[in-house]
């Protein structure tokens, strides 16, 4: 067979496969809207499983518990639609019961707004959670596909409907529904998102990306309100576990003044905290929080309260009348609250600011400047600079043989400039970090070690051609195949 014809028919074949390729991961976002899974096949019309769940009525940001149960299956795929347009977007947001058997997913860009399997591992029941959203329609059904085996599968197994109590009250206000959690004052419900419309104006706000929406699943939200003697606090964020904002009067982890919202049994817990050093941070057993107030839905976590400016009572509490560096993370919280260490690098602010004062709409960096600049020197030195070096002495040397510059062979010292200013550009980048770090970073992993053996390799490379041997000295071959062993090549080896 000819090569055209061969890709051909190899692409034909990739396109006839695709559809019916599965998803024993249980990535199905692509079956979201029919949930209908790609095995080529009808599905099953009398369904063996069931849905149930453990309460008919709810309100926005009630938790419904959701079983979904049967023979033993290997894939599934459950949703929570409007009852009276079953062909509407998922609606609400899941939270797990066990993270070994069932993950989130995103549907109808409504992050968590579905569940499914993480491997085609058999089992016979699922639990999950179903946190209503706060625009929920009247009445809510519950849809499951469930697969036994590969071609013996059920799509939109109808569940219960739950529905929303006399719809004839009003919408309770921001700070309404009182429920008993483990603070010291009472908690509620937020009954909407948060806005960022009086951000600058009478808010001072951190956003990250700059300019979100706060309603929006990606966008990270703090923002703080003077009222007279206490500051107003809400902070959102897409996160299944915890958001956290720190005061600093440095940009260090370390003594700092802490805020945690947790997500713990389907409700959220605000308190204080304060960080020693790079350890967990120590929970105060008394809470200086009042007026809390949370929402779980939609994929995102917010949560408000109120603290007062000055706490002398409360030891670790800072005053919020002076500057500080202002941190915002995220994680993962496990059952019962604990949380993680967060898992992508805080958001911190680029410099120190007083909350209470000048309303000032900002945002920050999660990669600070100097290892910017780390990153940005390491990808010029070792993708640009000694790629072309290298090519240059490769391939320009029969062609660059008898030009000159400065009394030597043009290709080599073409070539030697372009080493020595990745040796330079190494070198500076090599300091950056320890200079940000203020000394060895004992968090860092491998990296550090791996950043030493390039920095050594580099000057070793350097001292290596400042003392090779003239040409037709007899050490010339050994100097050279010394020096193309610690050098990538393109092509050949030591």
């Amino acid at each position: 067979m000819e090569l055209p014809g061969l890709a051909f028919a190899v692409w034909m074949l990739i396109c006839f496969y695709a559809p019916v390729g599965g998803y024993p991961n249980g990535k199905v976002r692509e079956a979201c809207t029919s949930m209908v899974p790609c095995h080529g096949s009808s599905p099953q019309l009398s369904p063996e499983h069931t849905i149930t769940v453990n309460g008919t009525e709810f309100k926005p940001g009630d938790s419904i518990e959701v079983h979904l149960s049967g023979p033993v299956f290997e894939g599934f795929f459950i949703q929570a639609r409007d009852a009276e347009h079953l062909e509407s977007p998922a609606l609400g947001s899941f939270m797990l019961a066990d993270r070994g058997v069932s993950q989130l997913l995103t549907c109808a860009h409504t992050k968590n707004s579905a569940v499914s399997h993480t491997s085609k591992a058999k089992k016979k029941h699922i639990k999950v959670y179903w946190i209503a959203p706060g625009n929920a329609p009247k009445r809510v059904q519950f849809l499951a596909t469930v697969v036994k085996k590969y071609k013996i599968f059920w799509v939109k197994i109808p569940g219960p409907i739950v529905s929303q109590p006399n719809a004839l009250s009003p919408t309770p206000p921001l700070h309404a529904t009182s429920e008993a959690v483990s603070t010291s004052h009472p908690v509620s419900y937020l009954s909407k998102p948060f806005n960022a419309s009086s951000c600058g104006r009478t808010k001072f706000c951190i956003r990250n990306p700059s300019n979100c929406d706060p309603e929006s699943a990606s966008c990270f939200f703090l923002s703080f309100q003077q009222e007279g003697s206490s500051v107003f606090i809400e902070m959102s964020g897409p996160s299944e576990g915890y958001l956290a904002f720190a005061l600093s009067h440095d940009q260090w982890m370390g003594d700092d003044d802490a805020y945690l919202c947790v997500g713990e049994d389907h409700r959220v817990r605000a308190i204080t905290a304060y960080l020693k050093e790079r350890s967990p941070p120590v929970l105060d057993s008394e809470n200086a929080l009042e007026d809390v107030s949370w929402r779980l839905a939609d994929g995102l976590l917010q949560c408000s309260f109120r603290r007062s400016i000055h706490l002398p009572a409360h030891k670790g509490r800072f005053n919020l009348d002076a500057s500080y560096y202002i941190f915002l993370a995220d994680g993962e919280a496990s059952e019962g609250g604990v949380i993680h260490k967060h898992q992508q690098q805080p958001l911190i602010t680029n410099g120190i600011y007083n909350i209470t004062g000048l309303p000032q709409d900002i945002g920050g960096s999660r990669s600070p400047r100097l290892i910017k600049a780390h990153g940005a020197l390491m990808f010029i030195a070792w993708i640009t600079t000694v790629s072309i070096g290298v090519i240059v002495a490769r391939f320009f040397k029969p062609v660059w043989s008898y030009s000159f510059l400065f009394g030597k062979e043009m290709w080599f010292q073409v070539h030697r400039m372009l080493m020595l200013t990745t040796v330079m550009l190494t070198s500076i980048s090599f300091v950056l970090p320890f200079i940000y770090r203020g000394g060895w970073s004992q968090q860092a992993g491998f990296h550090p070690y791996l950043g030493c053996t390039v920095m050594a390799l580099a000057i070793f490379q350097a001292l290596m051609a400042g003392f090779r041997p003239s040409r037709h000295a007899p050490r010339k071959t050994s100097a050279m195949r010394a020096h193309g062993c610690a050098a990538p090549r393109t092509e050949g080896g030591c």
